[in-house]
C-alpha cells in the first residue's frame, strides 16, 4: 500500500508575495515527479481567495481552521509585514496550525509572522537582509541571522529573499528524500541544487557600502576584474601611486575592511564560481588566485563551515549534476 501523501500546506493572504508561493510549490511538485508524495495545499486565514502582491488572483483549498494537520507548513512572506504589525487573524493562522504540523517554515518576510505568532521566540532566524533589522526589533529573543540563506532551528525554518525559499524548499526535499531526488528536482528547475544555509546571502561586492571615493574605486574594480592577479599590499598602492599606509586607512575608513580582506573575499567567491562550473577544488583555488589549495580551505572552513570538495559534492550546479 502507498504511503499516505505527506501534506504541504502553504498560507496565502492578501498582499502575499507570489514567488513566495510558486517557487517553493514547483519545488514539492517536481519532487513528485521523481517518486516524492507531496499534496500540496493552499490555505488562507478565512478560506476566502487572496489577491497576491502582482494583483494576481490566488485560489485557495480552504481556511487553516477547517482544514486537517499539515506535515509541513510554509509562510509565504510579503512587503507589508516589515512595514506594519502582523494582524492578529493572520498571526493565529499560523500559530494554529503550526502547533500540529510535523515542521514549520517561512519564506522571505514570512518571518515576521512566524514571530508574531511567537514561533521564533528563542530561536535562530533569518530573512531578507534588507529588514533583518526590523525583525531583531520585534522578536528580541530571536537571533536574527541576516546573513544566511536559511536558517533550521529544531523543526523551524526561515529563508532569506525569495529564491531562497526554492533553497529551503530543495532542503526539505533532501531531507525527506535523500540528496538524489532533492539532486533530480534541482536539475529539472534548472537551479543550483540547494546553496548551503549558512552561505551569504550576497556576493563579496555586494556585502557592504561601495567605496566612497574614486580612488578606492579604482582599486576594487582592479581586484573584481581579475581575482586571481597580483594584490599584494604593495602592488595595489602603485595603483594610485599612494603609500600602503594610505591604502589601508582608505579601505578601513569607506569600507570597515583590510586591503587583504578584501582580496580573499573577492577570490572567494570567485573559488565558489568555479567549483559550481566543475573545476577541481585545486584548480578553482590556482585559477582565483590562492596560493594553495591549503589556503582556499582555510577560507572555505572558516566562512561555511565546509570543506570546497563537501561544497561541491552537496551544492553543484544542473550543468555539473547532468554530465555526471
Amino acid at each position: 500500500m502507498d504511503a499516505a501523501p505527506h501534506r504541504v500546506a502553504i498560507l496565502v493572504y492578501d498582499g502575499v508575495t507570489l514567488l513566495d508561493v510558486a517557487g517553493p510549490a514547483e519545488v514539492f511538485k517536481e519532487a513528485n515527479r521523481f517518486g516524492a508524495g507531496y499534496r500540496i495545499v493552499l490555505l488562507s486565514p478565512t478560506g476566502a481567495d487572496v489577491t497576491s502582491n502582482l494583483g494576481v488572483r490566488i485560489a485557495v483549498d480552504g481556511a487553516v481552521s477547517s482544514e486537517p494537520a499539515s506535515d509541513t507548513l510554509l509562510v509565504a512572506g510579503s512587503d507589508l509585514y516589515p512595514r506594519a504589525p502582523v494582524p492578529g487573524e493572520l498571526a493565529d493562522a499560523a500559530r494554529i496550525p503550526a502547533a500540529v504540523a510535523g515542521r514549520v517554515a517561512s519564506i522571505c518576510t514570512g518571518a515576521f509572522i512566524l514571530a508574531a505568532a511567537g514561533l521564533l521566540d528563542g530561536r535562530r532566524a533569518t530573512t531578507h537582509w534588507k529588514v533583518a533589522h526590523e525583525l531583531a526589533v520585534r522578536c528580541p529573543t530571536c537571533r536574527v541571522e541576516p546573513d544566511a540563506i536559511y536558517v533550521r532551528d529544531g523543526a523551524v525554518y526561515t529563508s532569506a529573499g525569495v529564491t531562497a525559499g526554492i533553497d529551503l524548499a530543495l532542503a526539505l526535499v533532501e531531507e525527506d528524500h535523500g540528496p538524489d531526488l532533492a539532486r533530480e528536482v534541482a536539475r529539472a528547475l534548472v537551479v543550483y541544487m540547494q546553496r548551503a544555509g549558512g552561505q551569504s546571502q550576497f556576493s563579496a561586492p555586494l556585502q557592504g557600502p561601495p567605496p566612497r571615493s574614486s580612488a578606492l574605486r579604482r582599486i576594487t574594480d582592479v581586484v573584481t576584474a581579475n581575482p586571481g592577479g597580483n594584490h599584494s599590499l604593495g602592488e595595489l598602492a602603485k595603483h594610485l601611486n599612494v603609500s600602503t599606509r594610505h591604502l589601508t586607512r582608505l579601505f578601513r575608513d569607506e569600507l570597515s575592511t583590510t586591503p587583504a580582506r578584501y582580496v580573499e573575499n573577492i577570490r572567494f567567491d570567485m573559488a565558489r564560481a568555479l567549483l559550481d562550473q566543475g573545476h577541481t577544488a585545486t584548480q578553482a583555488a590556482a585559477l582565483a588566485g590562492f596560493p594553495s589549495y591549503e589556503s582556499l580551505r582555510r577560507v572555505f572552513a572558516r566562512k561555511l563551515s565546509i570543506s570546497p570538495a563537501a561544497y561541491q559534492r552537496r551544492f553543484g550546479t544542473a550543468r555539473r549534476a547532468n554530465a555526471g
